[in-house]
C-alpha cells in the first residue's frame, strides 16, 4: 500500500541518461519552455508514454469496452486541445513531448502576452499572480483545458492587475512582438509531417512486434 505521507513517483528516469542527443534535446526544451530541471521533462515523458501505451492496447483489441475507452481517451485529449474531436488512436500515437509542453500554464501565459519571457511567466505563476476562473493556480506544469484558456488572467488582488504596472506588456509592444515572431515556412511544415509519419510507422512496427497474438484474434473475428 505504501506510506500515505510519501507521494508516489510520477516519472521514471531514462535508462540512458548520459546520451549526447538526449542532453542536447533536453537543453533546448529547458530553454524554450522555461523548465526548472530535467525531472520536469521526465514527468512529461512518462505521461506521454502512458498515453501511447494506452492507445496501443486499445488499437490491438476490438470490443465494446475498448471502443468506449478509446472515445473517452480522445475526448479527454480533445478537451486539452491535443487532438481534434474526430481524431483516431493513430493521432494519439503521433503526439510528441512538445505538444504536451505547449499546453502547460507557463506556456499559455506567455502566448497570451501576460509575460515578456517564459521565465517571467513562471515567476508570475509561482508568485500567485495568475488565476483561472478567479482561482489562483501556482503550478506552472498545470495542463490548461481548452475551455479554461480564455479565463486565464491576472489575479484581481495582485499589483499586476493594473495596466499601468511597469511589468505589464502594453498593446503596442504586443503588436511588435507578433510582427517579430517568425512564421513557419512550408519546408518546415512538410518536415514536421514527414517526422510524424515516420514516428507513426515506428510505433506501428513496435505494436506488431509486441502484440502479434492479439492482432491475430482481431483478424479472426
Amino acid at each position: 500500500m505504501g506510506d500515505p505521507k510519501k507521494q508516489k513517483k510520477k516519472f521514471r528516469r531514462p535508462l540512458t541518461v548520459w546520451n549526447e542527443e538526449r542532453i542536447a534535446r533536453d537543453k533546448i526544451l529547458i530553454k524554450n519552455f522555461g523548465l526548472k530541471n530535467k525531472r520536469e521533462i521526465w514527468k512529461v515523458e512518462s505521461k506521454l508514454k502512458s498515453l501511447h501505451d494506452q492507445a496501443k492496447i486499445l488499437t490491438a483489441q476490438n470490443t465494446e469496452q475498448t471502443k468506449k475507452e478509446s472515445e473517452q481517451l480522445i475526448k479527454k485529449l480533445a478537451s486539452l486541445n491535443l487532438v481534434q474531436q474526430d481524431a483516431k488512436l493513430d493521432n494519439v500515437l503521433s503526439l510528441t513531448i512538445n505538444d504536451l509542453l505547449n499546453r502547460r500554464l507557463q506556456t499559455v501565459v506567455l502566448k497570451k502576452g501576460f509575460a515578456r519571457t517564459i521565465n517571467q511567466a513562471r515567476q508570475f505563476i509561482t508568485h500567485n499572480h495568475i488565476t483561472i476562473n478567479d482561482q489562483v493556480i501556482n503550478v506552472p506544469s498545470y495542463l490548461v483545458p481548452l475551455n479554461e484558456e480564455p479565463s486565464v488572467s491576472f489575479n484581481q488582488y495582485s499589483t499586476l492587475a493594473s495596466i499601468e504596472h511597469p511589468e505589464r506588456i502594453k498593446e503596442e509592444e504586443t503588436k511588435i512582438l507578433e510582427k517579430i515572431k517568425p512564421k513557419k515556412s512550408k519546408a518546415k511544415v512538410e518536415k514536421e509531417k514527414k517526422r510524424k509519419k515516420s514516428t507513426r510507422k515506428k510505433e506501428e512496427a513496435k505494436l506488431e512486434e509486441t502484440l502479434p497474438e492479439e492482432k491475430k484474434k482481431v483478424k479472426e473475428k
